[in-house]
């Protein structure tokens, strides 16, 4: 069988921790940020998982990680 290839869009946004599990960062930090408070610009530096529902879709895209 061949070797499957991965997405890389998926490749550019997501790394797969230790234990398995699967970090993205937050949205909403690109532009229209005057309106946000420093607090929401301040939270979405931190990233996040994906969730236990998306995250068999996002492990089938990352077929090597």
């Amino acid at each position: 069988m061949p070797k499957m290839k991965t997405r890389s869009a998926a490749a550019k946004r997501f790394n797969v921790t230790g234990s398995g599990k699967i970090k993205r960062a937050k949205n909403g930090k690109n532009h229209i940020l005057n309106k946000k408070t420093r607090k929401t610009k301040r939270n979405l530096r931190r990233g996040d998982y994906v969730s236990a529902a998306q995250e068999k879709v996002v492990k089938k895209l990352l077929p090597y990680d």
